[in-house]
């Protein structure tokens, strides 16, 4: 297979720890994984089916603190969050770049929760324009002397940010709504939506590769992170994993998602590739139609199990991507 495969890291919640961030990165670097990832939040509420436990560490100081214990995984952003004045964050990724190499993937999305933009003054914002500002922003100040620019929110006049970065930073548009894809193909280099099926997969990648047929360029990367139970036995793997409750958030949340013929999600056949779980063999073949929808990266998320992180990071090391990567 071509794809590549990460892991979303446990930086949040009750199982956020320095030795799971630092050792189980450097394990998963050493086992073949090609990146980890991190989310974004700064005033956390934890989702429905989470611990309700308010712990989260800051997204771009958990990944410069794994860059210097490890050589060349990718350090991506699963997504990044329109908090920070782009300024800053330019100054931020070039000093990350300057520290540990060019490993950074900037995958950015507009947000769920108003709390957090109306905690730092920007509730008023478009935050769907606050990511294309940002992108415009980033892509000028990392690579150029004496910007200027304004919009609504932002105004500044002939800026340079050093240190600028030593390689190129990809930015990818996170979401899986089908203006998020066309999002992405029209300003960047990436689309990376979380759980979803993969026949809505599917019908976004085709609309992307006919939008960008139309435009001259070429497909964006596509990312996903599915969550993620491996076992040695398969009943293992399931357990304390709500099935019933991601069907039903299918059908609450999921209004852009591809329905069935019967217009509601009723089964886990329904759902295909919203969960990834089973033992390794059974995570290997699940595995293997992410690629055949135009899947290129594979985030492995495993908060259901954050409890057995080293287990599940040697499962999936040692028994899965072997398999993945020899057919």
């Amino acid at each position: 297979m071509t794809m590549k495969f990460g892991l979303l890291l446990p930086h949040f919640g009750e199982e956020a720890d320095k030795e799971k961030l630092l050792v189980g990165s450097k394990l998963a670097e050493d086992l073949g994984f090609d990146s980890v990832w991190v989310r974004d939040h700064l005033v956390f509420e934890p989702h429905g089916f989470e611990a309700q436990n308010l712990t989260f560490y800051e997204a771009l100081t958990t990944l410069t603190a794994i860059g210097a214990v490890t050589e060349k995984i990718e350090l991506g952003t699963g997504s990044l969050i329109p908090f920070r004045h782009p300024l800053h964050l330019a100054l931020m990724l070039g000093t990350m770049t300057q520290l540990v190499g060019p490993r950074v993937i900037l995958g950015f999305g507009a947000g769920t929760y108003d709390h957090e933009f109306e905690a730092i003054g920007l509730g008023h914002a478009n935050r769907v324009e606050l990511v294309r500002a940002n992108a415009l922003i980033l892509r000028k100040v990392l690579n150029e002397d004496k910007v200027s620019y304004k919009d609504d929110i932002y105004d500044f006049q002939d800026i340079t940010v050093e240190p600028k970065p030593t390689g190129p930073i990809p930015f990818w548009y996170c979401g899986g709504t089908p203006a998020s894809a066309r999002r992405a193909v029209e300003y960047a280099d990436g689309w990376m939506p979380g759980r979803i099926t993969l026949k809505t997969i599917a019908a976004r990648v085709k609309k992307m590769s006919e939008m960008c047929q139309e435009k001259g360029r070429t497909l964006p990367t596509v990312g996903v992170i599915p969550p993620t139970s491996v076992a040695e036995e398969h009943d293992k793997a399931f357990e304390g994993i709500n099935i019933e409750g991601l069907i039903n958030w299918a059908n609450k949340k999921g209004k852009w998602w591809v329905k069935p013929e019967s217009g509601r999600f009723e089964t886990v056949d329904d759902i295909e590739g919203s969960l990834i779980a089973g033992t390794p063999d059974e995570v290997v073949e699940q595995t293997r139609k992410f690629e055949t929808v135009g899947v290129d990266h594979l985030v492995f998320d495993l908060r259901f199990r954050f409890d057995l992180w080293f287990e599940s990071i040697e499962l999936l090391g040692k028994e899965v991507l072997p398999s993945l990567r020899t057919t």
